[in-house]
């Protein structure tokens, strides 16, 4: 149910959690990185970037009843369709894959993941709420869940994340924004295996030329020398913006052939 309020937020009651949740109006057509919500907790209402992960990660249910049930995000699920039916042409069992997920949020894709029959995931994610959220919702997901910055990885860290033996990474909704810069993708794709399986989406904007994310110049790079062999692209809506219009994004499968070299960097 939508109901305009005196303050000109549109207001989506639901009874998910006690959740009451309120949209920005339509027409202010908010870019992503600046779109935000108001929610109601012990009766008052409070304002939250949607980028603002901590907390959004903070309140049980919240990112789900926000992210996916009301602007309908199709990531996780889209990610996984695409990348089980690539793993069965390449004749690969998911239960050989030891999987980094950066990125992983509160676990969303990890559940994915072991839905697939995935044996062994690491969760990487910058901030402690993500990892408390996991814990809190869905725990036993992964194997281990690393609070760590990917761009400044101390020798303990890395060591730690070599010895996995990664033959796979998983990245979704996640790149760009200042979230994952272009070093921390490059750093977490080069502790996967050669051959490994990578599989990832952006925001199909950062992949234009006019792209000032870093992004577009090293995907295309990574995908012109074969340092990436792409399998699959499909373009896609990842979800609706407050704006309600469609927000578009590229998933990409293929197999890492070797590491993403200092230069390919922007």
């Amino acid at each position: 149910m939508t109901v305009a309020t005196s303050t000109g937020v549109e207001q989506r009651s639901t009874l998910h959690n006690d959740l009451r949740i309120a949209l920005p109006p339509a027409d202010l057509l908010l870019t992503q990185d600046d779109e935000w919500c108001v929610v109601r907790l012990n009766g008052d209402w409070r304002e939250i970037r949607l980028h603002d992960y901590d907390e959004l990660f903070s309140v049980p249910g919240l990112y789900e009843r926000l992210i996916y049930d009301i602007l309908k995000c199709d990531s996780p699920a889209r990610i996984r369709k695409l990348f089980e039916a690539e793993l069965t042409a390449g004749g690969t069992q998911a239960a050989a894959l030891r999987a980094l997920d950066l990125g992983a949020g509160n676990g969303m894709v990890g559940e994915e993941l072991v839905d697939m029959g995935v044996k062994f995931i690491v969760g990487a994610d910058i901030i402690e709420a993500a990892a408390e959220a996991t814990q809190r919702d869905r725990p036993g997901i992964y194997a281990n869940y690393r609070v760590v910055d990917m761009t400044r990885l101390n020798q303990n860290d890395r060591r730690e994340l070599e010895g996995y033996g990664f033959n796979c990474l998983t990245c979704v909704a996640a790149l760009g924004f200042g979230d994952i810069p272009t070093e921390a993708f490059a750093n977490a794709y080069n502790l996967i295996e050669p051959d490994g399986w990578i599989a990832f989406n952006i925001k199909s904007s950062f992949l234009d030329q006019d792209d000032t994310s870093g992004f577009a110049r090293l995907i295309q790079s990574i995908m012109a020398d074969k340092t990436l062999e792409v399998r699959k692209t499909q373009r896609y809506q990842h979800r609706v913006g407050t704006s309600r219009q469609p927000i578009q994004y590229t998933a990409i499968v293929g197999n890492k052939r070797r590491d993403i070299g200092d230069g390919m960097l922007p």
